[in-house]
Formats: C-alpha cells, sequence, structure tokens
C-alpha cells in the first residue's frame, strides 16, 4: 500500500498524472490484499493461539496452587475443592458427577 502511494505522490509532484491510476490502483489492490490476508489467515491464528494460551494459563494456575495446598498439608477434598473454583461451570459439574 505504501509503495503505491508512494508513487502516486511521486507522479503528482512530477506534473506527469498519467501513472496516477496505475499507481493508485496499486495502492488499493495491496490494501485489499492485506485486508484479506489478515482475516483469512492471522486473525485465525491469534484466535486460536490465544485459546491455547487461556488453556495454559488456566493448567499453570491449577498446578501452582494444587502445589501449594499439598505442600500446606490441606486435606485432598479441600484441595479438590480449591482448585475447582478454578474451572469454568461446565468442567465443574463434570467433575462433581465423576467424583
Amino acid at each position: 500500500t505504501l509503495v503505491g502511494l508512494i508513487m502516486m505522490l511521486k507522479n503528482l509532484g512530477g506534473g506527469d498524472l498519467s501513472g496516477l491510476g496505475p499507481s493508485m490502483a496499486l495502492a488499493l489492490i495491496t490494501t485489499l490484499y492485506g485486508a484479506t490476508m489478515a482475516n483469512l489467515v492471522a486473525l485465525p491464528i491469534m484466535d486460536k493461539l490465544e485459546m491455547r494460551h487461556e488453556g495454559e494459563a488456566l493448567m499453570k494456575t491449577l498446578v501452582i496452587n494444587g502445589v501449594m495446598s499439598i505442600q500446606s498439608g490441606d486435606n485432598p477434598r479441600i484441595v479438590e475443592q480449591k482448585l475447582s473454583i478454578f474451572l469454568p461451570p461446565a468442567m465443574r459439574e463434570g467433575l462433581s458427577e465423576s467424583s
């Protein structure tokens, strides 16, 4: 996009307006390509990475709090209750059914 805009401005300053149209077309088409690539490639990758990050952060929080509770000598049932607070409600229901 920037290259097309620079070419367009260069043609404006030279007095020759015949190259103005192709330069503007280049700027617009590169903008279209950039927006398309962002929406079809970059944003889905970003969403997937965010989901993985959230899951990893949850696991690390559970491990740290679990180890700290075990180290402080808490009863295993108390540890389970403390750690279940961090889980989303749907996962908590599945946990209580398996116990």
